[in-house]
């Protein structure tokens, strides 16, 4: 039998737990190798983890460290993962409950006692303003637009998109997205006028990913917002926006967010919530044309790593979902013609194919060991 390889990480949390026995994991995350530990003294339960090598990453990220941002939003923010000096090393602590999305919520509707928290917790993020944090950033400063400039905060994540996410990525699939109906300055050209014009708003915190699996439900009922990794500072309407767009409420309850969530932010700083009704459905339509961009490749890397049957096992299904990504994305994208399911199989399966083939040469191409 094969012995079954430890990672590195795993090998180091081994270390600071002293007992293997104990550690769970890997738990599943895209950035990171994660772990869950109880410390040597029993004491409390924490998070290891450390970054995957070689991932893409699909959003910027403002903050140098997320545990410095927690220790910094403490006393802030109120139900958020604190942070332990272990071992030379900060660590976030373990919050022991489930995930919004391990509960089986009818229709995808949340309880009013989870829709009220979370409307908590808006209220204490649009308290924080720029000048309250003094957290090391990663990202520019032309990524820090003026107080206010909504605009500009819009722009530089369309940029963000636009080198980060395709052209860093167009040697391997800008012919995937032709083939899908994405051309690279006629799209970018059409997102950027369909989503100008924003309204003032004065900036704050955001957490920027605040989605179903990264609330989590403790043992009391209470919710905890953690993965504060891609939070920044900016339009408060983009968080509210991407928080609508991830959770994929009922309508109702969408709307009834959308209004509480507007009477919370004008209660604490007037002017939040200013032009929503226009403003809104513009910085939805940036999340579904985002989500084309993240989407294909997302979909396109997983299949590429699958084996052969399973590819065909999944294509049916993941050319269906790349089907309705592009549906909801026509109109800020200015896609002409809709791709059918069948044309977006064969795109797909041809992509896989070139990929394949590439690998196949640089395996043939690469110079034998030396032998002994």
């Amino acid at each position: 039998m094969t012995p079954q390889l430890v990672s590195g990480t795993r090998q180091r949390a081994e270390q600071v737990s002293r007992d293997a026995s104990v550690l769970k994991g890997p738990l599943k995350g895209y950035h990171h190798e994660t772990y869950v530990l109880a410390l040597p003294d029993g004491s409390r339960t924490v998070k290891f983890r450390e970054p995957r090598a070689e991932i893409l990453w699909y959003d910027r990220r403002c903050f140098r460290s997320e545990e410095q941002l927690l220790r910094a939003l403490k006393g802030h923010v109120t139900r958020i993962p604190d942070i332990l000096d272990v071992a030379g090393m900060s660590m976030q602590g373990f919050i022991e409950g489930r995930t919004l999305r391990s509960r089986r919520w009818a229709g995808r509707r949340v309880t009013d006692a989870v829709f009220d928290q979370i409307l908590d917790l808006f209220r204490e993020m649009v308290r924080i303003t720029p000048d309250m944090l003094s957290v090391e950033r990663r990202c520019e400063e032309k990524d820090r637009p003026d107080d206010g400039d909504t605009d500009g905060f819009l722009e530089r994540l369309i940029v963000f998109i636009e080198d980060n996410v395709y052209t860093k990525n167009s040697a391997r699939f800008a012919g995937l997205f032709g083939e899908l109906g994405i051309e690279y300055r006629e799209s970018f050209a059409r997102l950027r006028k369909s989503v100008s014009g924003l309204r003032r708003r004065p900036f704050c915190l955001l957490h920027a990913d605040l989605h179903r699996k990264n609330m989590v439900v403790d043992s009391q009922g209470l919710l905890w917002a953690i993965d504060w990794e891609l939070a920044m500072l900016g339009d408060p309407l983009y968080d509210l926006a991407t928080h609508l767009y991830l959770m994929r409420y009922p309508e109702d309850q969408k709307n009834r967010m959308t209004q509480e969530w507007c009477r919370v932010v004008e209660g604490i700083r007037s002017g939040s919530s200013y032009g929503w009704e226009n403003d809104l459905p513009l910085i939805l339509d940036f999340k579904r044309a985002q989500s084309v961009f993240t989407d294909v490749i997302r979909i396109a890397l997983s299949l590429h790593e699958e084996t052969s049957f399973n590819r065909v096992r999944r294509l049916p299904w993941e050319a269906w979902r790349l089907q309705k990504i592009l549906e909801n994305a026509a109109e800020p994208l200015g896609l002409d013609r809709m791709r059918s399911h069948s044309e977006i199989t064969s795109a797909l399966t041809r992509w896989l194919r070139t990929q394949d083939q590439s690998m196949a040469e640089r395996v043939s191409s690469a110079p034998e060991p030396d032998r002994f």
